[in-house]
């Protein structure tokens, strides 16, 4: 047997001993939103929707010119906005994991993983789109450039573009989870939708690691500079949509005016740093975060 088919081989079974873990983790950690989550239940008076202190405006001057309850509504709007960033990116990657399965054998645990995750992702879309009507916030939705470079991407991304933009999303909103979920200043209805994805997302994690270090050892040159210009515009689609500008209508405040204060606040900026503070050295282990397509990267605040 020759060194690159022992190595081939390897890398198959390595592949396949994660699936495996993977699917059994799903049958013994998984949730059912619908079940799992009592929807009917009163919101908690003076509960915010996200941590106060990453709310876009905090520490600015329009904060301290809004009350607690201005502050309050604020914080579920944003919180429903980056939930529909989450559920708009989720559609996303239920596609491209549909075309990277079309042609591949289902006999492997790791493309039933990869069907298994869809119906994770399917269940989170749901249930994003159940916490956004129970608040009685809006839709949210990217803007129409973005929801057009979204189509764009689910339909060309794939190999090291497909999986380092599925991280993005991942793990930028896994962040911010993993410490609301813990924030007893937080209303138990994001505290559960959460703790709910976080559990569930870190199974998705591991699959698009695992697989983005053995695709980019793969890729050619061509191949790999296209997919870090395809991740970091993914990356900087995501970064600025967090927070939909219409979010400050809910407390009186222009939109345009009131985005424009919330980019330029340090807080906010530190916030989309600390964000992705896991995510980017790992990135850039992995070639993608390096050269001219870094500068998107920056102008998101996210390096």
């Amino acid at each position: 047997m020759s060194a690159e088919t022992l190595s081939v081989s390897t890398d198959h079974e390595a592949r396949e001993s994660t699936a495996k873990r993977l699917l059994r983790s799903s049958l013994e950690h998984s949730y059912e939103p619908n079940l799992d989550i009592d929807w009917d239940a009163p919101l908690v008076e003076g509960a915010y929707g996200m941590p106060m202190h990453r709310v876009s405006l905090y520490g600015t001057e329009l904060w301290d010119q809004l009350t607690e309850e201005q502050r309050i509504t604020l914080s579920i709007h944003e919180v429903c906005s980056i939930a529909r960033v989450g559920l708009w990116f989720e559609i996303i990657l239920m596609q491209m994991l549909l075309r990277y399965a079309y042609d591949r054998d289902p006999r492997t645990q790791h493309i039933q993983y990869a069907l298994t995750e869809i119906a994770d992702e399917c269940r989170h879309s749901v249930m994003f789109a159940k916490m956004t009507e129970r608040y009685g916030v809006p839709d949210y939705k990217p803007r129409w450039h973005t929801q057009q470079a979204g189509r764009l991407f689910k339909a060309i991304a794939s190999g090291s573009a497909m999986f380092a933009g599925t991280l993005v999303a991942e793990e930028i909103t896994d962040q911010l989870q993993r410490e609301g979920m813990k924030d007893n200043t937080v209303q138990p209805l994001t505290r559960m939708v959460s703790k709910i994805h976080v559990t569930e997302e870190a199974r998705h994690v591991r699959y698009a690691r695992e697989e983005l270090a053995r695709v980019t050892k793969q890729e050619n040159r061509l191949q790999r500079t296209v997919g870090r210009w395809l991740t970091a515009i993914s990356a900087h689609r995501i970064a600025t949509n967090l927070i939909h500008p219409d979010v400050y209508r809910s407390v009186g405040l222009d939109p345009k005016k009131a985005r424009k204060v919330a980019r330029a606040n340090p807080h906010h900026q530190a916030t989309v740093r600390w964000s992705a503070r896991k995510l980017v050295p790992f990135l850039r282990e992995q070639g993608m975060i390096s050269g001219p397509s870094e500068v998107l990267w920056r102008k998101a605040f996210l390096v």
